[in-house]
């Protein structure tokens, strides 16, 4: 399967309030569904420990009933839900390394926004609470 590995809204055109295209294929791998769908949770749900969240959720929908509308959305399978968080951690931890490379070598896009966005601090933030909240995410996908 060809993934996009980076459905960001930056990536998603809108029109009249309404995602359109997909564009930005620069990251495009094949890859499996789950990582693609991690991937995409990371931006949409948000995947943010509250502390990090720099964007509003809708009143009444926390991350993991966001997750589960995203799962069910995308079709994914028993067994693709019960993988979900750890693939959701090990593409934070792929994104983090991602952005650790940028930063090694000297781009200053990703040196201004790492601080700016809360430096590594944030990242581990963010890491330690997925882990603590896996088994959370895994009941409301699998419920």
């Amino acid at each position: 399967m060809l993934c996009h590995n980076d459905v960001c809204p930056e990536n998603v055109v809108f029109r009249d309030g309404r995602a359109t295209a997909l564009i930005d294929f620069d990251l495009a791998a094949p890859g499996r569904a789950v990582w693609d769908v991690a991937m995409t949770a990371r931006y949409w749900v948000p995947m943010l420990d509250p502390t990090s969240a720099a964007v509003l959720h809708p009143a009444g929908l926390d991350a993991p009933a966001r997750l589960r509308i995203l799962a069910d959305g995308y079709g994914l399978s028993a067994q693709e839900r019960g993988e979900l968080p750890g693939v959701i951690e090990q593409a934070t931890a792929s994104c983090r390394a991602f952005v650790a490379d940028r930063v090694a070598d000297g781009d200053p896009v990703y040196t201004q926004a790492l601080s700016e966005h809360g430096g590594w601090q944030r990242w581990d933030r963010i890491q330690q609470w997925l882990v603590a909240h896996h088994e959370m995410f895994t009941a409301a996908l699998l419920g």
